[in-house]
């Protein structure tokens, strides 16, 4: 290869790299598995409030010990039941400040807010089975949107 040619490669791969130092890294997860058990758009004339064009999707997610989501958020609302094991929810507080971290386990219900980034870890020793039911996920089925760790709220 010429030097003008390993030069000019060596500026490229130089200039990706700075570009990319500035740029933050979704963080996906990691020891997960997920089962679509539904998906479906509101019948016309049910009360459904659900706005024509989204969709509700069903899953059951599994983590083995040590797992996680990796940071995310949701474009519409996320229901969570833990059906076994224990799932704990890093969380960005509303409006800044202090993140909120709570733990739960088999039976217990939590949710997910839109545009709030979380990320669930098992930090048990099996696996943790939950269930989420997503309201208003687009057609496209995009019912996840990677974040960056956003660094000062746990794993």
């Amino acid at each position: 290869m010429g030097l003008r040619r390993t030069i000019g490669l060596m500026l490229i791969v130089g200039g990706l790299a700075a570009g990319l130092a500035g740029v933050a890294i979704a963080t996906p997860g990691v020891g997960g598995t997920t089962l679509l058990i539904a998906q479906g758009q509101a019948a016309k004339g049910t009360d459904a409030r659900i706005p024509k064009g989204d969709d509700v999707v069903i899953v059951q997610n599994t983590f083995v010990p040590g797992g996680s989501t990796g940071w995310h958020t949701h474009p519409g609302l996320a229901v969570i039941v833990v059906q076994s094991g224990e799932i704990t929810l890093n969380r960005e507080a509303v409006g800044g400040g202090a993140c909120r971290i709570h733990t739960y386990s088999a039976g217990q219900v939590f949710y997910e807010r839109p545009a709030i980034a979380q990320n669930a870890v098992n930090h048990g020793s099996i696996n943790a089975v939950v269930g989420v039911t997503f309201f208003k996920v687009p057609h496209s089925g995009l019912s996840r949107i990677d974040q960056p760790d956003p660094g000062d709220c746990g794993p």
